[in-house]
């Protein structure tokens, strides 16, 4: 790669992923609402800001005029409760929609697509289990447009599944982070049962992966980016607590949520066999930087 858009440029994982590429002399128009939440790239030479939002994605082409090799899709909209808010989550669909078609007119040769582990999440409602994400069915129709498209016009495409990805410059209020400052202030954690596999994956091992797809991910595949590491949600905030507040006690099973991400339909070493890429962030390490972070930082 030597030249790449990245929409969301401005946020957590775009961000890290735009300090990486620009790190390796990459050159990366950077697309976000705001020159403010560019700033932080504005130094480098080597990255030029877009300001644009969805309504605006149809003209990318016309503000990017160049030779680009990889369309790294990550702007969202739409967390906490609007996560299932069909009218909030249906302005994606014609984001994503709009960023390929730009893409194709661009001539780029790649379009990575951030897709979501809720379109896999499953619940069990009245003795019957399905599907139970209106995110994640805006993530999988999101996928199925752009796909469509970028294969009637010969652009390679790629997806690239998260699941809670946690680590240094993460401003939510992310699980992760909630946890992390209710363990720093000493308080006690409520949690669901916790049974059902989970995955919290450092920032440095995703934007890795996403190197690796961009620079070897195969055309039509649909990547795991995550610490290869499922365990149950229990097992985790355990470890979590140990490092950081060893006699914080957990009230497992506070919270009634028996929604779960079914892992059987994902392939969480197919990264490793196409790219030879390999997460190796030590848990217990990630923790304890992003802690320093959050308690410096949120």
């Amino acid at each position: 790669m030597k030249k790449v858009i990245i929409t969301g440029a401005g946020g957590f994982i775009g961000g890290a992923l735009t300090e990486l590429l620009l790190s390796k002399d990459i050159t990366v128009y950077g697309v976000d609402i705001s020159e403010k939440s560019l700033e932080r790239h504005a130094e480098k030479e080597n990255f030029i800001p877009i300001i644009a939002d969805f309504t605006k994605y149809e003209h990318l082409c016309e503000m990017i005029q160049d030779d680009i090799d990889v369309f790294y899709h990550f702007a969202w909209q739409g967390y906490g409760k609007d996560t299932q808010n069909f009218d909030v989550q249906i302005e994606n669909v014609i984001g994503t929609e709009r960023a390929c078609e730009s893409a194709v007119e661009i001539k780029c040769k790649k379009f990575i697509f951030a897709c979501s582990s809720y379109e896999y999440q499953k619940n069990e409602i009245d003795g019957k289990t399905g599907y139970c994400s209106i995110y994640g069915a805006a993530k999988t129709a999101s996928k199925a447009f752009a796909r469509a498209t970028a294969h009637r016009a010969s652009l390679e495409f790629c997806g690239v599944i998260f699941t809670n990805v946690f680590g240094i410059g993460d401003c939510s209020n992310r699980s992760s982070n909630s946890i992390i400052k209710q363990l720093l202030q000493g308080d006690n954690l409520k949690s669901t049962k916790g049974e059902a596999l989970y995955d919290w994956s450092y920032i440095d091992d995703v934007v890795g992966g996403l190197y690796a797809v961009g620079e070897k991910g195969i055309d039509g595949k649909e990547y795991y980016v995550g610490s290869n590491r499922l365990r149950p949600f229990k097992d985790i905030i355990s470890e979590v607590r140990d490092v950081l507040a060893p006699n914080a006690k957990i009230e497992f099973g506070a919270f009634d949520d028996n929604a779960y991400v079914d892992y059987t339909g994902i392939d969480i070493y197919e990264l490793y066999r196409d790219t030879g890429f390999y997460p190796n962030c030590d848990f217990r390490e990630s923790i304890i930087k992003t802690a320093k972070w959050v308690k410096e930082n949120l």
